[in-house]
This record gives C-alpha cells, sequence and structure tokens, in this order.
C-alpha cells in the first residue's frame, strides 16, 4: 500500500470536503479526473454516479470550489430555481432520481446547452439508464458524459479504513487490516456499517479492538 500520511477519504465523522482529504485509487480515478479536468469537459453535462458513500458529495463539494457553481439539491429544486441557474455559470445537482420531474429536468438541460452553462449532476443510478418517458429527455440523458465511481478496491479500502478508525482514536494493527481487507464486502454501504459496528462495540465494550471483535462483526 502506499503511503497514506495525505490524500485520505475522510469517510465518516467530521468529514472534510477539501480536496486534498479525497483518496484517489483505480475506482474512483476516473471520476476525480472529470472534476479536475473542468471547464475542458468534452460535453456541458456530466453524471457523477456510485452507490452510496462512495464519494460523490466529497467530489460535488471540490467543483462547487473550483467552479465556483450554484449547489443544489434535487428536492429542492422547482419552477423558480430556473432564475438561478439563469444567473449561474456552472451548476450542481446533487442526489438526482427518477422521482425527478422530467419537463423541469428537460428545461434545465435546454437551459444548460443554450447558454454554454455546466452541469454536474451526482446519482447512485446513472442518468442514461433512467427510466425517463419523455422522448427528448431520453436523448439527452444519453449525451451526457458519465463518470462512474467503482466499487472500491484494496488501496481504497485499506485508505478508507486507516482514515476511519484514526477519526475515532481506534488503533488497529496492521495484521487486523489486512484481515478485514481479505474479507469485508466490496461496497462502501457494507463498509459504512462495518465501520460504525467497529465504533459502536469499542464504545460499549471500552477495549481496544482485537481479531474476535473483528470476526464477529464480520460474520
Amino acid at each position: 500500500m502506499r503511503e497514506l500520511d495525505q490524500k485520505l477519504l475522510d469517510f465518516a465523522i467530521n468529514q472534510s470536503f477539501d480536496e486534498n482529504d479525497f483518496y484517489v485509487s483505480k475506482s474512483n480515478f476516473f471520476a476525480k479526473n472529470i472534476i479536475e479536468t473542468w471547464p475542458k469537459w468534452e460535453k456541458r453535462i456530466v453524471n457523477l454516479t456510485g452507490e452510496k458513500y462512495s464519494g460523490k458529495t466529497h467530489l460535488s463539494k471540490i467543483f462547487k470550489i473550483k467552479a465556483n457553481a450554484l449547489y443544489l439539491n434535487s428536492n429542492t429544486i422547482n419552477d423558480n430555481t430556473l432564475k438561478k441557474i439563469k444567473l449561474s455559470n456552472s451548476i450542481i445537482i446533487e442526489d438526482l432520481d427518477e422521482t425527478f420531474k422530467e419537463t423541469l429536468l428537460y428545461s434545465i438541460f435546454n437551459l444548460i446547452e443554450q447558454d454554454n452553462k455546466y452541469l454536474l449532476i451526482s446519482s447512485k443510478k446513472p442518468i442514461d439508464t433512467m427510466k425517463f418517458t419523455l422522448p427528448d429527455l431520453v436523448s439527452r440523458s444519453r449525451n451526457c458524459i458519465i463518470a462512474k465511481i467503482d466499487q472500491p478496491d484494496d488501496e481504497l479500502i485499506y485508505a478508507i479504513i486507516l482514515k476511519s478508525f484514526s477519526d475515532r482514536q481506534i488503533k488497529l494493527d496492521n495484521k487486523i487490516i489486512d484481515y478485514i481487507i481479505k474479507r469485508i464486502a466490496r461496497s462502501y454501504g457494507k463498509m459504512h456499517e462495518f465501520i460504525y459496528k467497529i465504533d459502536e462495540l469499542s464504545l460499549k465494550k471500552k477495549k481496544s479492538i482485537n481479531f474476535k471483535i473483528i470476526k464477529e462483526i464480520i460474520n
């Protein structure tokens, strides 16, 4: 494993959205690179997609600072929001899903294209696979850059575990971390659940984490 003194993903508590705290591995390299290469995007709309806890919000926050972007959560957007979008050069829509009003999304896409703006959309599901019914919206959604965050590789799992436990002031022997990496599910959600259970047990039992506790949680 590479040195993890810097660029570690702040996974849970006291979460930092600083760019230096985002750990890059093969799993998220393309997504991070898309953010870094702005404004030299091949297309004006980028869809950042991946599982919950995969780092989408972290990348959105990095883009917000980099592009001085208007940050919008999808559940707060309505027809009146279009006025704000018109005044911004770069826009972020966080947590988009198929329940979003299709005509409104199509209007946003039109604004982006007509005024040469930039739009970053984060979603768990890739936008080009969402079951939209509006034909023009289906066509537009298939003409976006899809920046997918893949399931975590061993290097990223190591970084997440090390940083998460460090934030909680829990010290783990490297042998225990290696044991976890070999057995834990390759899922950001499962890792989040695992780390939460470790934290909970360490507080309840008020003792250091050992192999017995780790095995109990993994099993």
